[in-house]
């Protein structure tokens, strides 16, 4: 079964979703959904080495949970370290002509997307573009005659748009010598994104059609422009694809039907609208962007003590983790204004929890909120300000009193570097 995405972004309501409650997963996320079978890659570290304790935070994939949180990502999904390639096709449609050069198209998403993810992925992610056709690929058919709709899986629209384009572009292009495909739509195809969100990515999908003996599994479809006429657009309008990317190598949506106040715009998989943002550092360590040596596991009862460095400078410990059970667990970090972070107004130490046992679009992670009700610190376009300052600052404590939980940020100094304490039973 695929998992399409219902999305609707607008100030102040930035998810709006449909469909009946025993459609809930068919109606919620923008990647695909097949628990998927072998195959070439996995994302990410396979597994922590003995010896190293980190054994009891890296809480497992959850069995029938579409895109699970837990590590290691199953095989199926692109890879997430190393040099990738990347094919983009620029298509229109007979009622849907591009107005635009392609490569003005191609140039709305790069090389911003490429810089992305060497800056998140401190430089283990080498992503490269190729637009080995540089024109719009005109499809036979009208776009309405396609029937796509928000979150259409790849039946039967889909499969008809994409067995349709690997005919025109077979004779020219190697699919297999991808490692994921963006079909980039002629902005003015379909309905405003301001209305009904289009874009959306199939990603570990072992039914998807084929070209070149391999699996179209990891392909992502970006539709209209999402531009709220706030002057952002142009700077913040790539993101888009960093996120459907995001699916390709593994990682669940984070918004949420209640309208996405479960992350806020701490990930790129919650928000990917408005200002600049990054990963989690939970998604780093799962994507093989942050070594073993850099977590900290805090297992066993008692008190332990951690130095957490910012999460976009490079190197040092980054994340500590307080499993709560085999499917979850506390994440805690340092966020602060800069890398890819730029929008950051409150730096501090972010406490989220982590469950792997949550579908994609169901909140599988939930941001601790410092200041409850505060109704945030930034005003910026599109970002949903109530979790903006969210980070806890010195001489400030996050208790879960049911699961006995204390986690106390003590002190930071001269170089930005905080010190935690966490206690549990």
């Amino acid at each position: 079964m695929q998992q399409p995405r219902h999305r609707i972004r607008r100030y102040r309501r930035p998810l709006a979703l449909a469909g009946a409650t025993a459609l809930v997963i068919a109606t919620m996320a923008s990647a695909s959904s097949t628990l998927p079978a072998a195959g070439r890659a996995t994302a990410g570290p396979v597994a922590a080495p003995r010896g190293t304790g980190l054994g009891p935070c890296r809480i497992p994939a959850s069995m029938g949970v579409q895109m699970s949180e837990g590590m290691p990502t199953p095989p199926g999904y692109a890879r997430s370290t190393g040099q990738i390639k990347a094919l983009n096709l620029m298509i229109d449609f007979p009622d849907a002509q591009a107005t635009e050069p392609a490569a003005d198209r191609l140039a709305e998403f790069f090389p911003q997307t490429s810089d992305w993810f060497r800056t998140s992925s401190y430089g283990r992610l080498t992503y490269v573009p190729e637009a080995p056709l540089e024109d719009w690929l005109r499809m036979p058919l009208p776009f309405a005659e396609y029937g796509i709709e928000r979150g259409s899986p790849y039946e039967p629209g889909y499969r008809k748009l994409v067995k349709d384009l690997v005919a025109i572009t077979d004779a020219k292009v190697d699919f297999a010598a991808y490692d994921l495909v963006n079909v980039l739509v002629t902005p003015n195809a379909g309905p405003s994104a301001l209305d009904t969100v289009l874009s959306v990515t199939f990603s570990g999908n072992d039914d998807a059609p084929f070209a070149d003996g391999v699996p179209l599994a990891n392909t992502s479809f970006v539709y209209s422009r999402q531009d709220d006429g706030s002057g952002s657009y142009s700077e913040t309008g790539y993101r888009v694809l960093p996120h459907e990317n995001g699916h390709v190598f593994g990682l669940p949506d984070l918004y949420t039907m209640e309208g996405g106040g479960s992350v806020g715009h701490w990930d790129i998989m919650s928000e990917d609208w408005g200002a600049n943002n990054d990963l989690l550092a939970w998604h780093k360590w799962k994507l093989g962007w942050l070594d073993n040596s850099q977590i900290r596991c805090a297992a066993m009862p008692g008190t332990t003590e951690h130095v957490l460095e910012p999460l976009a400078s490079e190197g040092g410990t980054k994340l500590a983790f307080v499993p709560l059970s085999a499917q979850s667990g506390y994440a805690v970090e340092v966020r602060t204004p800069a890398g890819n972070d730029e929008a950051v107004c409150r730096p501090g130490v972010l406490i989220y929890k982590v469950s792997s046992d949550v579908d994609t679009g169901q909140g599988p992670v939930s941001v601790a909120d410092s200041t409850e009700d505060s109704g945030g610190c930034t005003r910026r376009p599109n970002v949903h300000a109530e979790l903006s300052d969210a980070p806890f600052e010195p001489g400030e404590t996050f208790t879960d009193r049911p699961q006995g939980i204390r986690i106390s940020v003590l002190a930071k100094d001269a170089d930005g570097h905080y010190r935690v304490r966490i206690t549990r039973p």
